[in-house]
């Protein structure tokens, strides 16, 4: 029986080794060769770090880079509000009609293709621009506009999911006491569900700062994404700057990342603390209000002493009453 087990613990290591490696050797090679003195990606011919100097002289990528935060930013903002509306009309109106039609509406885009949905948009804004004369051109925001269509679909399933889960017993107490539905929802419904708001809002940066497909249709002349960059730059040949851009992608995630973990650890570990102390503060009222044996063995003696037969009882009672 041992020996099954410890076969089967040896082969989920195994497992779980074949899976890191295959998610994390790329990278280690791709950061690896991002100090590769040589522009052949697959030659190796000495360390050096003028890729990175070649990466911050380049006018053009870095304006892709900017833009493409600037957008990502913005673009997981409003997706987080608008997730949030919808998730709560989900939520918290039970019937209404055409409550079916609106989910529909909201997940579509999530097993929408990118194809299909950026086609559409850009037929939308050719449409429009023909029709009431904006957008005039297709530019920055219009890929903000795109992004925070698909993006609020992701942002509304993760916070409602949440909201779900919230207790309304807490909501319905503070409106006892007299507080409007405005300040019930920003006071009690959303501290309660911010975790949330943040997975939303970081799956929505991601997402679009990933986007590639929508971006490619509904972008202008003069608004080119970082992956569009990229992209382009691919196709004519890979370049070390590439390797060296990725890799200082995955340094600043993964310090994001670790100050994330440090913070949630120390906040948990004070939280323990806090735990400890005040069950050692009940333990220690507790004991204090409980009397001693010595003093519960004084009042049993006496108890003892102070019971006397009364005066006319024969003397089999007075034995009995003694015992």
């Amino acid at each position: 029986m041992r020996s099954h087990r410890n076969k089967r613990f040896t082969f989920s290591n195994s497992l779980l080794i074949i899976g890191l490696l295959f998610l994390y050797l790329p990278m280690i090679i791709m950061i690896i060769y991002s100090f590769n003195e040589s522009r052949l990606v697959t030659v190796w011919a000495g360390f050096s770090t003028k890729w990175y100097g070649e990466l911050f002289a380049d006018t053009q990528l870095l304006q892709a880079i900017g833009m493409s935060l600037e957008i990502a930013f913005w673009s997981s903002c409003m997706a987080v509000v608008l997730g949030t509306m919808a998730a709560f009309v989900m939520t918290r109106y039970r019937r209404f009609r055409g409550k079916t039609a609106f989910s529909s509406m909201i997940t579509a885009p999530l097993v929408m293709p990118d194809v299909i949905t950026g086609l559409s948009l850009l037929l939308l804004f050719v449409a429009m621009a023909n029709t009431i004369g904006w957008p005039a051109e297709r530019g920055m925001l219009t890929i903000w506009i795109a992004h925070v269509t698909f993006c609020a679909a992701y942002a509304t399933v993760v916070i409602s999911s949440r909201l779900r889960e919230v207790d309304r017993s807490i909501e319905e107490a503070a409106m006892d006491l007299g507080a409007t539905p405005f300040k019930t929802f920003f006071q009690i419904t959303l501290p309660g569900i911010a975790p949330a708001l943040a997975a939303g809002w970081l799956l929505s940066f991601t997402l679009s700062l990933d986007d590639l497909v929508i971006a490619s249709f509904v972008s202008g002349p003069g608004a080119t994404t970082l992956p569009m960059v990229v992209f382009s730059s691919v196709r004519l040949g890979i370049s070390p700057k590439i390797n060296a851009l990725a890799t200082l992608i995955i340094l600043a995630v993964s310090l994001a990342a670790f100050i994330t973990w440090w913070f949630m650890r120390r906040q948990e570990t004070r939280r323990l603390q806090m735990i400890n102390i005040k069950d050692y503060e009940a333990d220690q009222m507790q004991l204090s209000y409980e009397p001693s044996a010595d003093q519960t063995n004084t009042r049993r003696v006496t108890s003892t002493i102070n019971v006397t037969p009364p005066k006319n009882c024969h003397s089999s009672d007075k034995h009995k009453t003694a015992i």
